[in-house]
């Protein structure tokens, strides 16, 4: 995608409550990947989880082919998912954290999650959730019971049904997609989508800078009260 430049912008807040910020970030503009990874198990289990799925990703060669790039992430991924679940049998504790990983190349996207953790795109002014939760609520989803920004205030809002690190297999699902000129895609932890509905997501990315989208997005979570921890990456299609 050398003739379509790639901006982006990132950000992670703790919020206003948790004094340690579980969720871990990596932005590797030269490889055109961006992973948020959102940890669970508490101090010392969810930053540790979700550090090990982003340094798994981090250390991928940088010479590889656009068409490796998906399946190396999810080779990474999957290595990183044997490591959490063996510190978690080690510390006799559970430790997990979710991942969605976005790639660019030759006009096109792949996106890989785990979890409840977002990839929304944003494409001439109409906003579209790419990822599924896989959580329970979403269930309810899927069957019609709820829509997404009812499922996010439901009392198992947060009971993820997916993770990396949790179980024996870890099944990664997958989307591909064109990217056009003009695509603004975001990634994000539930600490944003818990408190903004997929229309203020998108009124949220609409015709506002790439320099300031993010601080944004995050003000938006924590003026809701910020209860979690958010991170979010912005990346726009030139």
């Amino acid at each position: 995608m050398s003739d379509r430049p790639i901006r982006f912008n990132a950000k992670s807040h703790v919020g206003r409550v948790r004094k340690v910020n579980e969720d871990s970030i990596l932005v590797l503009p030269d490889q055109q990947i961006w992973v948020v990874s959102d940890g669970m198990g508490g101090h010392e289990g969810g930053d540790f989880a979700s550090r090990v799925v982003v340094d798994s990703i981090a250390v991928l060669p940088h010479d590889m082919a656009p068409t490796e790039k998906l399946g190396q992430i999810r080779n990474a991924v999957q290595a990183a998912h044997r490591t959490i679940v063996h510190e978690s049998e080690t510390r006799h504790a559970t430790m997990g954290a979710t991942v969605v990983a976005l790639v660019l190349a030759d006009g096109h996207f792949g996106a890989l999650w785990a979890g409840d953790s977002r990839l929304y795109r944003l494409r001439q002014g109409k906003i579209e959730l790419l990822t599924t939760d896989h959580s329970v609520v979403a269930a309810l989803v899927q069957s019609g019971q709820l829509t997404w920004d009812e499922a996010g205030k439901h009392p198992q809002a947060n009971a993820i049904t997916r993770a990396v690190g949790v179980g024996e297999e870890l099944e990664l699902e997958k989307i591909r997609g064109d990217a056009q000129p003009g695509d603004r895609f975001l990634l994000c932890s539930d600490g944003l989508n818990k408190y903004a509905t997929i229309a203020e997501v998108g009124s949220a990315l609409r015709g506002v800078p790439i320099e300031v989208v993010t601080d944004n997005l995050v003000q938006l979570a924590l003026d809701r009260g910020g209860a979690d921890n958010v991170s979010v990456i912005v990346v726009d299609v030139g």
